[in-house]
């Protein structure tokens, strides 16, 4: 940091000229002190190119102002990434497998973006964006904290915080147990039960124990048949017995 005193030209214009380091006062040897310590903390975050981007400034407040350029650009430049940054907030979804952590990291980077940038949102309109980007499974849980919420109240923070709370009991119910809603895979499990494959020789050998029933059956009928026997002769023979 330079200090400067200002002399009085002939024609009224204040020149500066440097104050020599011997000459500073107590209150300019320490701001002139926090003037080396904050560049030394802007030197030390910078890359070798930036560095050579910014090594001509003398003070710290020269640093940055040259670093803000350099970043933001111009005003123009600014006015484009900001309709980048509005264009990716309303079209975020929550995607299909992803975590509630996942999408809350992804949909804060949005909202710092869209900040640094100059453009806010208020408590109520993030918590409904976030409510509409989640998928309609979310349906019952977001129309619940509709209701039993002041939103303009609720921080984007602590809506996270319940939605993930959320999230994490639904799993813990799913891996108890199987779940009533999905009783096709219930029947599922009990169909292919059944089928099995010891279930399966069980019904074969009581098929192969009937057939032998019959068979045992059959030949004894076949044995106790006499063919001589007619039913003609059991009329005659019926007949004589009544004379």
């Amino acid at each position: 940091m330079k200090i400067n005193i200002a002399f009085a030209t002939s024609d009224g214009a204040p020149e500066y000229v440097e104050k020599r380091r011997n000459e500073y006062t107590n209150e300019e040897k320490k701001k002139a002190n926090l003037d080396n310590v904050a560049r030394d903390i802007l030197y030390k975050t910078l890359d070798k190119n930036m560095f050579c981007k910014i090594k001509t400034c003398a003070t710290a407040k020269e640093i940055w102002e040259k670093l803000t350029q350099i970043c933001e650009g111009n005003d123009e430049t600014k006015e484009n990434k900001l309709t980048v940054a509005q264009q990716k907030y309303e079209s975020i979804k929550m995607k299909d497998g992803e975590t509630m952590a996942e999408f809350d990291e992804r949909f804060s980077a949005v909202v710092i973006e869209l900040t640094s940038l100059g453009k806010e949102y208020s408590n109520r309109e993030l918590a409904l964006k976030v409510m509409r980007a989640l998928p309609r499974e979310w349906d019952v849980k977001t129309m619940a904290m509709r209701e039993s919420k002041d939103l303009n109240k609720l921080e984007l923070h602590d809506l996270f915080v319940n939605l993930k709370a959320y999230e994490f009991e639904l799993e813990t119910r799913s891996e108890a147990g199987p779940s009533t809603s999905q009783p096709t895979k219930a029947l599922a499990a009990t169909t292919s039960e059944q089928c099995s494959p010891s279930t399966s020789k069980k019904a074969d050998q009581f098929s192969n124990d009937v057939i032998s029933l019959f068979v045992k059956k059959f030949k004894y009928l076949r044995k106790s048949y006499n063919p001589s026997f007619s039913y003609n002769n059991y009329n005659k023979s019926e007949k004589l017995s009544l004379i």
